[in-house]
């Protein structure tokens, strides 16, 4: 839960979706999504899993698009950042021709072909963060529920087994 407490995503004015920034994640998962070799691996498997390429079949049109609420992953990965401001053409396409404003690194490094998207940017490194929290958050309440459990099964069968000695002490074995 440490590492995973911070970021939480920000509202983009008339969408449905939040956009993740890297910096607001823990300084361990910056540095693991910022590792070369992580995030290549990391990447081959976004580039695999086809979600960005998915979005034209998942919104038919550019206005269930802009309001449909896309995962973390989608939002950071599939589509440059709000900032940005390049005109979606769909929901898997933007014009590059609009040189934008934004100082924000990640606008240039946005590309429309299906192997590249925003699969560099530090947007789609949180887009991961934000889907790992979410995950590992679900794993710890699971393994403490098990933990739980498994205690109060344990606890049951030292009863058992001392109640047994109790009653009859010669036929449980120490």
């Amino acid at each position: 839960f440490i590492i995973t407490n911070n970021g939480s995503g920000h509202r983009v004015a008339g969408l449905r979706y939040k956009e993740y920034q890297l910096q607001d994640y823990s300084s361990w998962f910056q540095k693991q999504l910022n590792n070369t070799e992580n995030w290549k691996h990391l990447k081959s498997c976004l580039v695999k899993s086809k979600d960005c390429n998915n979005l034209p079949k998942k919104y038919k049109t550019l206005k269930q698009f802009k309001r449909g609420e896309l995962t973390p992953l989608e939002a950071g990965c599939c589509r440059p950042p709000s900032e940005c401001g390049y005109p979606a053409i769909n929901a898997s396409y933007y014009d590059m021709s609009f040189r934008p404003a934004s100082t924000n690194k990640d606008c240039k490094l946005y590309h429309n072909s299906r192997t590249i998207k925003c699969y560099n940017c530090d947007s789609c490194k949180a887009g991961v963060a934000q889907y790992m929290k979410t995950e590992w958050r679900v794993v710890a309440i699971f393994n403490v529920v098990l933990f739980v459990v498994l205690s109060f099964i344990y606890f049951v069968g030292c009863c058992a087994r001392r109640n047994a000695t109790r009653s009859h002490p010669s036929r449980v074995r120490k």
